[in-house]
């Protein structure tokens, strides 16, 4: 085991009103600082789904964790081959080389704080979802940026059961 300690000098403020917003209904996500912002420790997003909305199909990180921390609302976390819900103060962390996806649970919405770390330039990504959803880039495009931005998509007979 490695350990990682991030350089940078000065304090990482983002104040919201200053903060990107990509998309809004049904997924709104909110750049709040990228892994250049605190020498490479984290990559954080905020992350808005109405109703039973998909935030993201399942992916694999193979070089960073992903914590996802309930600000409001419950949301379904796919994991390896299981599933958890979680709540308002819930916090989940899905480790390295483990599959993973979430949603809003049905009939809820959720609003959660996403955080990839260590960190991995990840705005862009975020730019690239919202063209895809736009219809200005082909959702096939995201294979070819997905080593890159460490984000690799798979099949996952246990999530597709539950959300298509």
């Amino acid at each position: 085991m490695s350990l990682f300690v991030p350089e940078f000098d000065d304090t990482v403020l983002v104040r919201d009103a200053e903060a990107e917003l990509l998309g809004g209904t049904p997924v709104g996500v909110r750049l709040l600082a990228d892994s250049s912002a605190g020498g490479g420790a984290l990559s954080t997003v905020r992350v808005t789904l109405a109703e039973g909305a998909d935030g993201a199909r399942p992916h694999v990180h193979h070089r960073s964790a992903e914590m996802f921390y309930l600000l409001d609302g419950a949301v379904e976390i796919l994991s390896g081959d299981d599933v958890v819900t979680a709540g308002r103060g819930d916090l989940v962390i899905v480790p390295p080389d483990r599959p993973h996806a979430f949603a809003a649970v049905p009939g809820s919405t959720a609003d959660l704080l996403v955080v990839i770390a260590p960190g991995v330039e990840r705005f862009d990504y975020f730019r690239h979802l919202q063209r895809v959803r736009l219809g200005e880039a082909t959702p096939e495009s995201l294979l070819e940026v997905q080593e890159r931005y460490d984000n690799h998509f798979l099949p996952s007979p246990v999530w597709d059961g539950r959300h298509r």
